[in-house]
C-alpha cells in the first residue's frame, strides 16, 4: 500500500494548483472576446440611443420654426437652420445628417413637415468598425389657425 501511494504521488504535479492553469487560460481566451463584445455593444448601443435622440429633436425643432415662418419659402430656409442649429447642439455634424422641410399647403391650419435622417459610424469601435446605421425622425407641426402672416410690427 505504501508503495502504491508513493506511485501515485510521483506521476502527480509537484505544483500547488496542479493541471488547471492550463484550463483556467483557455477559458480566459474564450471569455475576454465576449466580454470585449458586449462592452463595445454597450458603447455602440449607447451612440445609437443618443443620435437617435438628437435627430428627433432636430425634426422637432426643424418643424416648429419652420412653422412661425411668414411663407412657404421662408417656411424652409427657417426649419433649415434651426435643425442644422439643434444637430450642433447633439454633434451631429460629421456630414452625414440629412434634413428636408416640406412646407407644402402652408395655410392656417396646415402642417409643415420636417424629416430628418443621420447615419451612425462605428468605425473607432474594435470588432463593430464594419457597422454604419441610420437612424430617422419625422415631425408635423401644425400651423396655428389664428396666426397672422403679417411680420411683427407691419401693417396689411
Amino acid at each position: 500500500m505504501w508503495v502504491q501511494a508513493v506511485k501515485h504521488r510521483a506521476h502527480t504535479s509537484t505544483l500547488p494548483w496542479g493541471n488547471e492553469c492550463g484550463q483556467a487560460l483557455v477559458e480566459v481566451a474564450l471569455v475576454i472576446p465576449i466580454l470585449l463584445l458586449l462592452a463595445f455593444g454597450v458603447v455602440a448601443v449607447g451612440r445609437v440611443t443618443d443620435a437617435q435622440m438628437g435627430v428627433s429633436a432636430v425634426a422637432r425643432e426643424a418643424a416648429g420654426s419652420a412653422a412661425l415662418a411668414n411663407n412657404p419659402g421662408a417656411a424652409a430656409s427657417r426649419g433649415v437652420t434651426q435643425g442644422q442649429e439643434v444637430a450642433a447642439g447633439y454633434h451631429l455634424g460629421d456630414g452625414s445628417l440629412q434634413l428636408a422641410v416640406n412646407a407644402g399647403n402652408f395655410t392656417r391650419g396646415g402642417t409643415v413637415q420636417a424629416s430628418a435622417h443621420y447615419t451612425v459610424s462605428l468605425g473607432d469601435l474594435p470588432l463593430l468598425g464594419w457597422a454604419h446605421i441610420t437612424v430617422g425622425s419625422t415631425h408635423l407641426e401644425r400651423i396655428d389657425l389664428y396666426r397672422s402672416f403679417w411680420p411683427a410690427g407691419a401693417t396689411p
